[in-house]
């Protein structure tokens, strides 16, 4: 065997071995945790909060790890019904109260706020910079109809950004089914991040979470610009909700539990207040936990209450009583 032959069969005899060793290290790791699946929406997810909520629990929960389910609200609500996901953080209250209304979820939690936006080109063909997002939309679709031509994507996917454009588009006075046909609406199908570059690839318009779109704008994935944010019709609110173990028998209830009750807790909540602030000039997420206990400030706890809030018996609840599970110290 000639010197060189030697040399290279040595080299892919040791990679192998490493390769072997580095999972054989990763599975010792492994024995005697257990693991906590999630699933979520993408907009948690590809702001990497959800990167730093694993590690820092991780840290404190050795014996448990913690896999995320990527997806929109709708299909991660599907995979919890399945069976394949212990709970869910999502951010869309009327998906959510159907999941709970059927007797799938329980113990709900609003651990999170921040807001939608409106984004788009720098050019603004379509002038709704500074607008509100009810005549925003109503220049986009009149700009839309006078030009034939591409002017807004929709994730179109039964995400919580889907769920709440839907009900943007119906308050400024279009049926989102129809516009749907329309040849200068788009729709993606896709996460947030994904729509985001269609949008900037294409000169669109689109709603984001605040969240993911200052991501991308920070990391310069996309040039596009926020022109429409904030205010009470922009709110968007993330919610922890345990799948219901006499529903779906096999899910870890207990640890999912676990989990709620660490998202609202001191550690999770400070986290969450300062995600993005020293990278993005401001934090990407709003803890809610003190202001849904405090009721201040008042006027955004009004919005997250008329907004995320159920009612049960002519009362509005995070979550009513008939959907509290157990004794978790959750609702005293």
């Amino acid at each position: 065997m000639r010197r060189e032959t030697r040399i290279a069969t040595a080299a892919i005899i040791l990679v192998v071995i490493l390769a072997g060793t580095g999972y054989y290290v990763y599975w010792l790791s492994t024995q005697g945790r257990e693991t906590l699946t999630i699933s979520t929406t993408t907009s948690l997810y590809d702001t990497g909060l959800l990167d730093l909520i694993k590690e820092t629990y991780e840290q404190e929960h050795p014996n448990v790890i913690l896999a995320f389910i990527s997806a929109g609200t709708g299909i991660a609500i599907t995979h919890a019904k399945n069976g394949d996901a212990d709970m869910i953080l999502v951010h869309s209250p009327s998906q959510e109260y159907t999941f709970m209304n059927e007797s799938y979820g329980v113990n709900r939690k609003i651990f999170a706020y921040n807001y939608f936006t409106v984004v788009g080109s720098a050019s603004d063909v379509a002038e709704i910079n500074q607008t509100n997002p009810i005549l925003a939309l109503q220049n986009i679709y009149n700009y839309g109809m006078a030009h034939n031509t591409s002017i807004w994507v929709s994730r179109d996917d039964l995400s919580g950004t889907n769920s709440k454009e839907i009900a943007l588009w119906t308050a400024a006075g279009y049926n989102y089914t129809e516009l749907k046909d329309l040849p200068w609406f788009v729709s993606s199908g896709l996460g947030m991040g994904s729509t985001l570059n269609v949008a900037d690839e294409q000169s669109l318009y689109t709603l984001s979470d605040i969240g993911t779109y200052l991501k991308y704008k920070a990391e310069g994935l996309i040039t596009l610009e926020q022109l429409v944010g904030e205010g009470q019709e922009l709110l968007n609110v993330y919610s922890a909700i345990a799948v219901n173990n006499t529903t779906v028998s096999s899910v870890k209830f207990d640890l999912a539990m676990d989990f709620v009750q660490w998202v609202v807790g001191e550690t999770a909540q400070q986290l969450i207040a300062d995600y993005g602030v020293a990278d993005y000039g401001q934090g990407l997420f709003s803890p809610a936990v003190d202001i849904l206990e405090s009721e201040s400030p008042a006027q955004i706890y009004g919005w997250i209450r008329d907004y995320a809030f159920f009612d049960e018996g002519g009362t509005l609840y995070e979550c009513p009583p008939s959907w509290q599970v157990g004794e978790y110290g959750l609702y005293s």
